[in-house]
This record gives C-alpha cells, structure tokens and sequence, in this order.
C-alpha cells in the first residue's frame, strides 16, 4: 500500500497526529493526501492509564479507554484516514521516494512516514539504531530511549513524536507532540505557509 503519511503507533501522540492529518480533508492542499496509521496499542503505556488531570478528559478516565475511543473518533470523523490493525513494523528503510515500511503481514511505502512508538527498551525495528539514544528527559533509572530529532524531524520526511521522540510521559505532552508533526506536514504541504487547523461554531 502507497501513503503520503504513514504514522506508526496507536498510543496518544499517534492518534493525535491522526485527527489533525485527517481533518485538513476539506482544505485544497490535502485533497487526494493519503493517509494511513498503523494502530498497534498493545504496548502503549495508556494500557494501564487513569486520567484525572488532563483539561477536557472526565476525572477517572482510563487510559484503555480513549485507545478504543480515539480510534472510533478517527474511524467516525475522518474514515479516509486508513486504520491498520494487526501489523507490527519490523523495519524502516529510506526507499527511493520515501520509506519503506515492511511489517509481519506485508510492506508499505510512504513519502512521509512518523514514528509515535513509546520510549521503552527494546527498540526492535531496523534502520533506525543508528538514531537511538538515552532519554533527555525521563528518570535514568527507568533507562529510556529516543531518537535523535530536531523539533520532531529525523531526517527528510522521517518524523518522530510523543515519548519516542524525547517529550515527558504525560499525555497532554504526548498528544500536543503528534498535533505540532501534523502541522507541521500540513505547512509543507500549504506550499510552507504556516498551517493549523481549527473548527469553529
């Protein structure tokens, strides 16, 4: 399958990164953009969530819960953006348009692709070890990881977000990261003029 956008990881930042990707559908720039989202939760550390501090999130929300529920949100509100279930990525490797991205069911390639996977060890997926290294910004004693990036880019059209990509474990954090890469995408693809965008009443 051939995307745009392919986000690999179904935890907040992915998911974030999902909605506002999705909901540029109307503007002129994203029209025929596809967009894909390899949504493997099982290791998001939202598994075992509660929520009591987060604006807009009901006090004793669970984590588990706004995994399911992001992903109905994204399936409801923006169906074009594919959801792929099942799949683990193996490997990610520059291709001549973009990536190539091989799970254990089938390989994908994207022009850009985004890495929203959380900070644990082990990193297991090749062709991104030469950009691992230790957490700025967790406790050392939990012996975390990221990927090196400036302001979430890797490399050409190689994007990181949320833990993985250095932000703090806390979901406002995590979600805000994966809302600035899609703006930052939305702003390449506006021909670089600055992009967001918001609904209104």
């Amino acid at each position: 399958m051939n995307f745009d956008v392919l986000i690999i990881g179904g935890g907040a930042s992915a998911l974030q990164c999902a909605l506002v990707l999705g909901s540029a559908k109307s503007k002129t720039f994203a029209a025929g953009k596809t967009i894909g989202i390899i949504t493997h939760q099982r290791a998001s550390h939202l598994q075992d969530a509660l929520f009591n501090n987060v604006l807009g999130i009901p006090a004793q929300t669970l984590g588990k819960d706004i995994l399911l529920n992001g992903k109905k949100q994204l399936s409801t509100l923006y169906p074009h953006v594919q959801q792929i279930e099942n799949e683990k990525v193996i490997s990610i490797l520059s291709s001549e348009n973009g990536y190539e991205i091989t799970t254990n069911h089938t390989t994908h390639f994207t022009k850009v692709a985004i890495i929203a996977l959380n900070y644990s060890k082990p990193f297991t997926i090749e062709g991104l070890d030469s950009f691992i290294e230790p957490h700025q910004r967790a406790n050392p004693a939990k012996d975390r990881i990221q990927l090196k990036n400036k302001n979430h880019l890797i490399k050409d059209s190689l994007y990181c977000c949320g833990t993985i990509s250095g932000c703090r474990s806390q979901f406002a954090i995590a979600a805000g990261s994966g809302a600035s890469v899609a703006t930052d995408i939305l702003t390449i693809w506006n021909n670089n003029t600055p992009t967001k965008v918001h609904d209104k009443v």
